[in-house]
């Protein structure tokens, strides 16, 4: 893996204060907010324009992203007959391309970053299944700042998505099936 690590955090129902707590123990200067629709109803602290705020005033650069690399496309050709997204899609997309291009120059910059969403547990969203299963595949470090403010590697993760199926094969390349 490179030496720079990407972070992936879910807001969850934390407050707004513990939050950038875990943002600055990380020292996450860049919030990217990879919700595909930045609103939330039961945490209204992190609707889209409050949060940057927050994160504004705390010295953190808000970076919204959610229309590249968000977990719900608006491209309709993404989704499967029954409404669920085929990340498999997603991937082959443009815009998808771009966003983790976006990532990848922000890595390479080694710029802490952090990228968001609202589901707390990694093995439960998009920031492991879509964006971080592309990211190990192109060996780049992702840290998922856990539902316990822990750090869980995105390989870690990945292995308890695919019931400990997951290993780097020969030569280095990620067995991801």
């Amino acid at each position: 893996m490179n030496t720079s690590t990407l972070f992936s955090i879910g807001h969850g129902t934390r407050s707004i204060e513990e939050f950038v707590r875990l943002l600055k123990i990380y020292g996450i200067n860049y919030l990217i907010d990879v919700r595909s629709v930045p609103y939330s109803t039961y945490s209204p602290q992190y609707n889209r324009e409050r949060l940057q705020q927050s994160l504004t005033d705390e010295g953190i650069m808000y970076v919204f992203m959610g229309d590249s690399i968000g977990g719900r496309p608006s491209d309709p050709s993404c989704y499967d007959l029954k409404g669920n997204v085929n990340y498999e899609k997603v991937k082959s997309k443009s815009f998808y391309q771009e966003g983790i291009a976006r990532l990848k120059t922000a890595q390479q910059k080694e710029l802490p970053i952090a990228l968001m969403c609202s589901e707390t547990k990694p093995t439960e969203c998009h920031r492991s299944k879509l964006i971080g299963r592309t990211l190990l595949e192109d060996r780049i470090a992702l840290q998922h700042i856990d539902e316990h403010g822990n750090l869980k590697d995105q390989l870690e993760v990945w292995k308890v998505i695919t019931n400990h199926e997951s290993s780097l094969g020969l030569f280095g390349t990620t067995n991801l099936s």
